[in-house]
């Protein structure tokens, strides 16, 4: 084997690819001569929220292209490795392109190096990536990750977000991005609880998805017809799930009926 592919003499893999056959990175793609953000499918709402022991993640289901629906059952949450995951809003397909490398990016140093990134480091990683992504996004590809890991220095569940240039900014408690992040963010404020269980910090983030799609159209509430639910994952000391359809189906339902008596949802105590 060719010692140039055994000895790269870095541990990250977006070096090592943008040094032996960069025309393979997203980020290296040559600028377009005009924006053509509204053109393209754009993903929408994300929410995460810690628990006691870890932290959940949830996504709407929507895709858009400027007013039209593009996509009804688009996923934007993506495991990365064990213990942490990646939401994305913005341009789809810049976004999961850029999950799917960072994915690898994350077991390439782990090979290389015989153990895993702190979670700091995994937060700094991505933010590289999005810098690197900085050109493409001034002509309207903008990708804005949201990313959740659990700490096992700290046996919690830790939020990082991000603006276009990069960051990282550590978000505690909840955070969400997209065009319904301000609704889910003021669900979450009312409903969230430190240190609530998972199961009880799922039901906070699908109130949260069904209050954003509610005032926002770019974002998409739980489909019952066609069946398609958010996406929702919960990572702990036992590692990453995503919970599966049947699941988050008896969650929906839960909250539906709900509903029906109660359309703006459950409401906070004052005191």
């Amino acid at each position: 084997m060719n010692n140039l592919f055994t000895n790269t003499g870095s541990s990250s893999f977006t070096e090592f690819l943008g040094a032996y056959a960069p025309d393979l990175l997203p980020t290296r793609a040559q600028v377009l001569a005009a924006p053509v953000g509204e053109q393209i499918p754009h993903a929408t709402t994300i929410v995460a929220a810690t628990c006691a022991g870890g932290v959940v993640m949830a996504g709407d289901r929507r895709a858009t292209s400027g007013n039209i629906i593009s996509q009804r059952d688009i996923e934007k949450v993506f495991r990365t490795d064990d213990y942490s995951c990646m939401g994305i809003a913005g341009t789809a397909s810049t976004g999961i392109e850029m999950a799917r490398l960072y994915r690898v990016e994350l077991e390439h140093y782990e090979k290389t190096e015989g153990r895993s990134l702190s979670t700091e480091g995994k937060a700094n990683r991505l933010a590289t990536m999005i810098r690197g992504n900085l050109p493409m996004a001034m002509q309207g590809l903008v990708v804005v990750p949201l990313f959740a890991a659990y700490d096992p220095n700290r046996d919690a569940g830790r939020i990082f977000g991000y603006d276009v240039g990069g960051g990282p900014y550590e978000q505690h408690n909840y955070h969400s991005i997209g065009s319904g992040s301000i609704f889910a963010r003021g669900s979450l404020k009312k409903l969230y609880r430190e240190n609530a269980t998972p199961e009880d910090t799922v039901v906070a983030c699908l109130h949260a998805l069904y209050d954003a799609a509610d005032d926002d159209s770019a974002t998409g509430g739980p489909d019952v017809t066609r069946r398609i639910w958010p996406v929702i994952a919960v990572i702990t000391a036992d590692g990453f799930r995503r919970l599966p359809d049947d699941e988050v189906a008896v969650h929906v339902q839960t909250m539906l009926d709900a509903r029906m008596t109660n359309p703006d949802g459950p409401t906070a105590p004052l005191r």
